[in-house]
């Protein structure tokens, strides 16, 4: 279904270790890990240790035909979330990578784990892999830092796609029970100190919280627990940046100018049935990039991702690239 408006056409598609973790949760989250990377497993990727002032953050890169492809995660979860797309993405240089803070990256105490913090880290990423020309894909928390980078370099970026995400506050976003629960003052205090003294209640909250982000039951049988066997030692990280969500959000109403007079081509890919990031926030995403193009997938969650693997590749893997931007007139791509 096609619905033209003024910045373009909106389209509703159709779907055709290191670790605190105890013994059991390794071997909960390695059984599952092989029946979530799946075919992944068998790409060839380079690693790689990117060094961010004393800390390192780690990299995949997968190799293939430029523009590469950076994909970025939110939280609470890490570049696994990326496990069933990036297959889909074969023959594209695709690059992945966890937030300090996050996966295999390093876990600095005391560290600002902020999203100011998470730009930075996907500045040295870009600079240590000599990405030029790139596709940066958002999702989630990693709505701000992606943003924030391609207003400041548009000049080296090719297109951006969002994905479930925010950025600056809108009427319709709605954050997850979870996220409210640790990121509204004084209420926080009282859940990480519940949390802290029970690993139980930690598990059943991370797992109710997740399992509605993904559509299919099984698949989030599998997911689920290999995400939640390298949460917990990320606690630090997902509490920080909880603290700095509002301010985050609050203090990017002041750079709506910028998002307006952003040339490059934008390609919005939501979740339809995301009661959280949802389609108000997408349609207003749409609103503020000039050049943008919404996609609403329906019956996806907040995990579009993973719900929908092969038609998300085709939307990336399709998005118009300056000299190509054909598409954005509102003809099928």
């Amino acid at each position: 279904m096609y619905m033209h408006s003024k910045l373009g056409v909106e389209r509703t598609e159709g779907t055709g270790l290191k670790g605190n973790c105890t013994a059991k949760l390794a071997q909960i989250g390695e059984a599952a890990a092989s029946v979530v990377r799946g075919k992944e497993e068998k790409m060839e990727y380079t690693e790689h240790t990117v060094a961010r002032g004393l800390y390192w953050i780690y990299a995949r890169e997968y190799a293939g035909e430029e523009p590469a492809i950076v994909l970025m995660h939110g939280f609470p979860d890490n570049l696994h979330l990326y496990d069933r797309l990036i297959p889909q993405l074969s023959g594209r240089r695709v690059v992945v990578f966890d937030f300090l803070g996050w996966g295999r990256s390093d876990k600095p105490e005391g560290y600002p784990y902020t999203a100011d913090n998470q730009t930075r880290d996907l500045d040295a990423v870009i600079h240590h892999l000599g990405l030029e020309n790139l596709m940066l894909v958002a999702h989630d928390a990693s709505g701000p830092p992606a943003i924030d980078w391609t207003l400041a370099h548009h000049e080296t970026v090719s297109a951006r796609v969002l994905r479930n995400t925010y950025y600056n506050a809108m009427k319709t976003l709605r954050p997850p029970e979870a996220i409210l629960l640790f990121s509204a003052p004084i209420l926080r205090n009282i859940a990480r100190t519940v949390i802290r003294r029970s690993d139980y209640l930690d598990r059943k909250v991370y797992s109710w919280q997740v399992g509605r982000f993904i559509r299919d039951e099984e698949v989030k049988n599998e997911v689920v627990p290999f995400l939640y066997s390298q949460f917990r030692e990320a606690r630090p990280a997902f509490w920080a940046l909880n603290e700095d969500l509002l301010w985050t959000v609050l203090s990017r109403r002041e750079m709506i100018p910028k998002m307006r007079s952003f040339a490059r081509p934008v390609r919005i890919i939501f979740g339809d049935a995301d009661p959280y990031l949802n389609r108000g926030v997408a349609r207003r995403f749409h609103e503020l990039f000039p050049t943008s193009e919404l996609f609403l997938l329906p019956d996806a969650r907040h995990y579009v991702q993973i719900d929908e693997p092969e038609e998300v590749a085709r939307l990336i893997l399709s998005t118009p690239l300056p000299g190509r931007m054909g598409s954005l007139t509102g003809t099928s791509t």
